[in-house]
């Protein structure tokens, strides 16, 4: 297959299957005569795993480590189960970080209701944004989403 029909049979775009060769999780081997890469149906079988893995979260990078586990003879399994179990609990601080940002602008929202716009003068830019109270910025280090 060319990279085209592997990103039609795949259901992606060609550039799709080019970053991944680039990124060295396919190999397809060279026509002899005109070089074109042709992938053959265990590339299509490894795309559909790397797309299986990004809806998971997994990284480009991360994925080469589970394929290359696999491409020994070693099961990636134990290590798959470490990843997300790692990557899980840093989701769930993300997600409430995000419900509170949320919050905060959905009270924005509601505050700047009824109030005027005003025109930068100098001594002030945007009187929505100056009227709302400062969140503190999140510090190097911080694991508490603040």
């Amino acid at each position: 297959m060319k990279v085209s029909e592997l990103a039609k049979a795949a259901d992606v775009t060609a550039e799709t299957v080019r970053h991944y060769t680039r990124e060295g999780l396919l190999s397809p081997q060279r026509h002899p005569d005109n070089g074109y890469q042709l992938y053959d149906q265990q590339d299509l079988s490894r795309l559909r795993f790397i797309q299986r893995a990004r809806t998971l979260g997994f990284s480009v990078r991360e994925i080469g480590e589970i394929l290359d586990h696999a491409d020994h003879g070693d099961s990636p399994c134990p290590m798959v189960r470490d990843m997300l179990a790692a990557r899980l609990p840093e989701v769930r601080a993300k997600i409430a970080r995000l419900e509170e940002l949320a919050a905060r602008m959905q009270q924005a929202l509601d505050t700047w209701a009824d109030m005027p716009d005003g025109t930068p003068d100098g001594h002030s830019l945007c009187r929505l944004i100056e009227s709302f109270p400062a969140t503190p910025e999140p510090r190097p280090g911080d694991t508490h989403g603040r």
